[in-house]
């Protein structure tokens, strides 16, 4: 994997904080209640370094998975399929979050089945009071249905192993993470300028632009 493929993840994770302020803006906002003022700072990254954790996690498991079964086909074969399955997903993400098709909302829906076992697991840690807590919790909210983070996912199938779909996801995860620790001291403010039409759907024509470069690069280059 390449230095422009970490930065690629990296942009997709910051442009997709228009989807972030819907899906963790009452998390983060769960977060903050309580907190003392001068302890938000902590609290927050706490948080969102158990979240990112649970990403990289995740993405060396799919990359595992990927590279098992790429071994099942001829190298250019397996590589042509799985970075178009990942293009595929990003375009119907780019397309989901600039609101022209709800498709990957059925992707959501279906990891719910998986959410409903870990969400009540997360109920034991708040109201949150101290680090510790708001990193476990991270760990569990990494694992929230999001169909940005499962296009992310679907991407590290076609990075080549473990680690690279570990590096893979760490890149997405530092992505979002200015999006969510300003909504944690500017919730309002973010959430308002988020909902914007056209803010949504310069993001989302983004991260479709980025699917179609990794089909380029599958078929083309």
């Amino acid at each position: 994997m390449n230095e422009a493929t970490l930065i690629s993840a990296f942009v997709v994770g910051m442009l997709g904080g228009v989807h972030c302020a819907g899906m963790c803006g009452g998390i983060v906002g769960a977060l903050s209640l309580g907190i003392q003022s001068g302890r938000q700072l902590p609290v927050l990254l706490a948080y969102n370094i158990g979240r990112i954790s649970s990403y990289t996690l995740a993405g060396a498991l799919m990359g595992a998975l990927g590279f098992f079964f790429s071994g099942l086909l001829p190298v250019q074969t397996a590589q042509r399929v799985l970075l178009t399955f990942a293009g595929v997903f990003l375009i119907l993400m780019g397309f989901y979050l600039a609101g022209w098709s709800a498709a990957l909302s059925r992707v959501e829906r279906a990891g719910g089945v998986i959410w409903r076992r870990i969400e009540p697991l997360g109920r034991g840690l708040l109201p949150v009071r101290t680090v510790r807590q708001a990193l476990a919790l991270g760990m569990l909210w990494g694992w929230l249905p999001c169909g940005l983070v499962y296009s992310a996912l679907v991407w590290t199938v076609s990075s080549g192993g473990a680690l690279q779909g570990a590096s893979l996801m760490l890149a997405f995860g530092l992505g979002t993470l200015p999006n969510l620790l300003l909504m944690g001291v500017a919730a309002n403010q973010l959430n308002r300028w988020t909902r914007q039409p056209l803010v949504r759907q310069l993001a989302g024509a983004l991260v479709a632009g980025f699917g179609m470069w990794l089909l380029y690069d599958a078929w083309l280059r």
